[in-house]
């Protein structure tokens, strides 16, 4: 795993980007406003939304040259500018490898080192998704909490699970 590296998106990464996320499964796991199906030119304005934002970030996941995935975070605004929101999605054919966790600490290191003020990290992650609340267990996130009903995701309502990880 000595080759995963987080790197900023590129125009050239839309095709990609829309292979990995044009994904039913994936799309399970993701919000609502998650395009499905996912095209090259929704991974563009993808591309361009990170590319433009003060308060989102987003990286492409690579392993070996080739883009697995992506991970982001959202600094919170307002009292809440110590905390940010973790987001990520690995493409399907990339499951149950350790990318996720890998990734997540690279993030959260790199956010650490350049956002000195970000303190509280925090994840949102639905109930049917074991693998990745164990991805955020094995990167050092705890559960904090459980919001019953908090969501609808395929027309049915679901607890979400918030998983934290303090770095103060």
């Amino acid at each position: 795993m000595n080759n995963l590296i987080l790197r900023n998106w590129k125009k050239e990464d839309a095709k990609a980007l829309a292979l990995l996320a044009n994904n039913k499964n994936i799309w399970n796991n993701v919000l609502n406003n998650f395009p499905s199906p996912y095209t090259i030119t929704d991974a563009l304005q993808w591309i361009n939304k990170e590319s433009n934002s003060e308060h989102f970030f987003s990286f492409a996941i690579e392993l070996n040259k080739q883009i697995v995935g992506s991970i982001g975070i959202t600094i919170q605004e307002d009292i809440y500018s110590c905390s940010a929101e973790l987001g990520y999605f690995i493409g399907e054919n990339y499951w149950n490898k350790g990318i996720a966790t890998k990734a997540i600490s690279i993030l959260l290191e790199q956010v650490q080192k350049q956002q000195p003020n970000i303190v509280r990290f925090f994840a949102r992650v639905y109930e049917h998704n074991k693998a990745s609340m164990k991805a955020l267990q094995k990167a050092g996130f705890y559960l904090e909490g459980i919001q019953k009903n908090a969501a609808i995701k395929n027309s049915e309502l679901v607890n979400i699970y918030v998983w934290v990880k303090l770095c103060k």
